[in-house]
C-alpha cells in the first residue's frame, strides 16, 4: 500500500471555483482526490471510455476497501481512536469499538468466511440487524473480495427470497432477531421460508444468536456465529487484504424496480472509496475523529455510505444507532445520541422529523442536552418539506441541509456542499449539482426546458466514480431503465425544475416507485400483492401525500362480481397480505373498495390522476380517458375516508 493517505491541501476553495475544477478537467480532479486513498497499484489513467457501459474509472488500479476503512488507520497510529460508538436503546445496550479492535473483529470474521469456502467475487447475503457484528460483516467481505448484499431486516419472505436467486449467495449471515420498541422481530423463521421458496439454496447460513430470541438451527446448514469466531480466536486466525482491482464489485444493494423482479445496484471499489472520500471533505465536512451519526440502516444505500464506508475511510468516529427518532424512550432520543457522543454532523431522512416535531411541536425534550459540538443536520432520502426544514432550522441553530441522491448513485448528486463553503438556502431545494455532476432538466423530446420549467431531471454521462456502472448480471436492465430514454444521459426517474440560479428542485418520481419514509417501494410490487386476493378483480396502488412519512401507498380494488364477503373485512385482509408478503416497511394500511377504476380508451389505469384527486390537487382531464364520471366515484371513495 501507498504512504499516508491525504489528498494534497489546496487553499480554502469555494463552491464555484471547485465545480469549475471539475468541469475544465474531470480525470485530473479524481486522480487529484484519489491521492487521498491507499491503493496497491495507484491509478495512472482516471477513466477508460471504452469499457464497460458508459465507461469505467480508475481501470488499472488495485485496492482494498476494508484496507482504507482499518488498516491504515491503525498502521498510521490512531487504533486506540473510536471507530464505532453502538448505541442501541431497544437493547439497552452501549459499546464502543476502537480501530484495532474492528480491525481484530473483521479480520477473524474474513477467516471465519473463507474457511466455510469463501472466495474473491462469491455472494454473501447479510440479513441482519443494527448491530456491531453487521457492520463487520460487510468489512469481512470487502476484506477478502466476496461481493456482500445486505437486505434490510423488515423485509419479508418472498422478497428476500428474490435477492437469494438474483445475487446465488454461497453464504448468509443473519441473527436471530431484530428489536422494534414494541416487540422483537424473529428473523431465522423469516429466512426459513425464504430459503424453501428461493430456487438457489446457500451452503451455510450463520447466525448471530441475540438474547432477545432463539432459532431452531438447520442440522447441516446453520452454524452459530459466536462459536465459530470464538474458535477462530482461539486458532489466531486473521484473513489478510486481498487485492482487487478498483473495478471489481463491492456490493449489490437491492432497489425496488417498477416490476416483480428488483434492480440489483453494482459499487465499485476503487471509484467509491474516492467519491466517499470527496463527499466527506466538501459535502459534509466531517475529517479525522469527528463524529457522524448517520440514523438510516445498513439495509439502505443511506447506511452502507454513510453509516459503514464514508466515516471509516475518513478516519471518522461512526455511531450506529438501533433505535427510532421517538419511542426510544421519547422524541428527545436524537438529542441524547448527540450530546452523549459529541456529534458533529447528523444525517437523517425528514421522516425522522416530522415523526419529532409531531411528538415535540415546542421542542422540549432539547434542554438539559449539550449540543456544543453539533454543527450541522443533513436530511436525504425524500423530499424535506419546507416547514420541517424551517422548524429543524429554528429549534438546532444550525444548518439543516437537505440534499438529494440515489441508491443509484451511492453518493449525493445535489447538494449544499459545507466543506467548500454554505451557498444560501433555499426551502425545497437541496441546492446545486455537486462536481462530479452534470444534471440537466429535459422535454419529453430530450430538450433542455426553460428555467422554472419542470421537466425530468437527468444526469449527463459518463456518470461520476462511485455510481451504479451497472445492474447485477443484467446490462440490458440497465441500459433499458436508465440510459434509453435519454440518450447520452441516465434518466433519475425524477421530475423537478432548474431556477435562474442553477438550484434545482427535485418535486416527485416519474415512475411507480413511492417515497414511504425514504424507502423506495415498489406500487406495482404492492398491486401484485392485492391482485392475488380471491376476491380482488383488479387494483391500483398509488403513493398519497402523507404529512408524517411523505407518502403512504393508497390501494384502490375492484371486487369481483359476486365476492360473498362484506368489503370492509376484504380491505383488512389486504392491509395483512400486504404486510406478509412485503413486510410493515411498505406502511401499507389504506385498501380502498371502488366500483372500477379510471382508465384510458387503451385499458391503462390513471394513476397520476388518481394521485393528484387524493392528494386534492387541480387536474387536467385525460384525454384518452374512457369515462369521466369514474373520476367523481373515486373521490367521493376517498373523502368517504377523509382524504382528498
Amino acid at each position: 500500500m501507498n504512504g499516508p493517505y491525504a489528498a494534497p491541501a489546496r487553499p480554502a476553495e469555494s463552491y464555484h471555483e471547485t465545480y469549475a475544477r471539475w468541469r475544465a478537467d474531470p480525470g485530473a480532479y479524481w486522480l487529484e482526490i484519489a491521492q487521498g486513498i491507499d491503493w496497491i497499484r495507484p491509478p495512472e489513467k482516471a477513466f477508460d471510455a471504452a469499457s464497460g457501459i458508459y465507461g469505467r474509472w480508475f481501470p488499472d488500479a488495485t485496492c482494498n476497501t476494508c484496507f482504507n476503512a482499518l488498516d491504515r488507520h491503525v498502521r498510521d497510529g490512531r487504533g486506540d481512536q473510536a471507530a464505532l460508538i453502538y448505541d442501541s436503546p431497544v437493547a439497552a445496550t452501549k459499546a464502543k469499538y476502537t480501530y484495532a479492535q474492528m480491525l481484530d473483529e473483521v479480520a477473524t470474521l474474513a477467516a471465519v468466511l473463507q474457511d466455510l469456502g469463501v472466495s474473491k467475487g462469491d455472494r454473501v447475503i447479510i440479513y441482519m440487524p443494527m448491530v456491531p457484528e453487521a457492520v463487520f460483516a460487510m468489512l469481512a467481505c470487502a476484506r477478502i473480495g466476496a461481493v456482500h448484499s445486505v437486505v434490510f431486516g423488515g423485509f419479508a419472505a418472498k422478497e428476500l427470497a428474490t435477492r437469494i436467486d438474483d445475487a446465488e449467495p454461497k453464504v448468509i449471515l443473519t441473527a436471530t432477531c431484530g428489536i422494534e420498541p414494541t416487540r422483537v422481530v424473529e428473523y431465522k423463521p423469516l429466512l426459513d421460508g425464504a430459503i424453501e421458496m428461493a430456487k438457489h439454496k446457500p451452503q451455510t447460513c450463520v447466525v448471530l444468536q441475540r438474547p432477545q430470541a432463539d432459532a431452531s438451527m438447520h442440522v447441516t446448514r446453520d452454524r452459530n456465529w459466536r462459536t465459530l469466531v470464538a474458535a477462530a480466536k482461539a486458532a489466531g486466525r486473521k484473513a489478510d487484504c486481498v487485492e482487487l482491482a478498483a473495478t471489481d464489485p463491492l456490493y449489490i444493494l437491492y432497489t425496488s424496480g417498477t416490476t416483480g423482479r428488483p434492480k440489483g445496484v453494482v459499487r465499485d471499489q476503487g471509484g467509491h472509496m474516492v467519491m466517499l472520500k470527496e463527499t466527506m471533505d466538501q459535502h459534509f465536512a466531517v475529517g479525522r475523529g469527528e463524529v457522524m451519526f448517520t440514523a438510516s440502516d445498513i439495509g439502505w444505500v443511506v447506511g452502507h455510505s454513510y453509516i459503514v464506508y464514508a466515516p471509516l475511510i475518513q478516519g471518522a468516529t461512526t455511531v450506529l444507532y438501533e433505535g427510532k427518532p421517538v419511542g426510544t424512550p421519547d422524541p428527545g432520543a436524537f438529542w441524547r445520541v448527540v450530546a452523549e457522543h459529541g456529534v458533529k454532523v447528523l444525517f437523517t431522512a425528514p421522516t425522522a422529523f416530522r415523526a419529532i416535531r409531531k411528538e415535540d411541536p415546542e421542542g422540549r425534550h432539547l434542554a438539559g442536552h449539550d449540543l456544543s459540538r453539533f454543527e450541522a443536520l443533513f436530511l436525504a432520502g425524500e423530499r424535506a418539506d419546507p416547514e420541517t426544514l424551517k422548524w429543524a432550522e429554528e429549534l438546532l441553530k444550525v444548518p439543516v441541509i437537505d440534499h438529494w441522491w440515489q441508491t443509484e448513485t451511492g453518493a449525493p448528486i445535489v447538494g449544499n456542499p459545507l466543506g467548500l463553503g454554505l451557498l444560501p438556502i433555499k426551502h425545497g431545494s437541496p441546492t446545486v449539482p455537486l462536481p462530479g455532476y452534470d444534471v440537466q432538466c429535459l422535454d419529453e423530446g430530450g430538450r433542455p426546458v426553460a428555467p422554472g420549467t419542470m421537466g425530468a431531471i437527468v444526469l449527463k454521462l459518463p456518470l461520476p466514480p462511485g455510481a451504479l456502472p451497472t445492474l447485477w448480471n443484467d446490462d440490458a436492465r440497465f441500459r433499458e431503465a436508465y440510459l434509453a430514454t435519454f440518450p447520452g444521459y441516465y434518466n433519475t426517474s425524477d421530475a423537478g425544475f432548474i431556477d435562474d440560479d442553477g438550484y434545482v428542485f427535485i418535486m416527485g418520481r416519474t415512475d411507480d416507485i413511492i417515497n414511504v419514509a425514504g424507502h423506495r417501494l415498489s406500487t406495482g410490487g404492492m398491486e401484485e400483492v392485492l391482485a392475488a386476493h380471491p376476491a380482488v378483480a383488479e387494483c391500483a396502488v398509488v403513493g398519497i401525500r402523507d404529512a408524517l412519512k411523505g407518502e403512504q401507498p393508497c390501494g384502490f380494488v375492484v371486487l369481483k362480481a359476486g365476492a360473498s364477503q362484506p368489503p370492509e373485512e376484504i380491505e383488512k385482509e389486504l392491509v395483512a397480505l400486504v404486510r406478509e408478503r412485503i413486510g410493515p416497511v411498505a406502511a401499507f394500511k389504506l385498501a380502498l373498495t371502488v366500483n372500477r377504476l379510471p382508465k384510458t380508451r387503451s385499458g391503462k389505469i390513471l394513476r397520476a390522476t388518481m394521485k393528484k384527486i387524493a392528494d386534492g390537487e387541480d387536474y387536467a382531464v385525460p384525454a384518452t380517458i374512457e369515462d369521466i364520471t369514474v373520476l367523481d366515484e373515486i373521490g367521493t371513495a376517498l373523502k368517504g375516508r377523509g382524504i382528498g
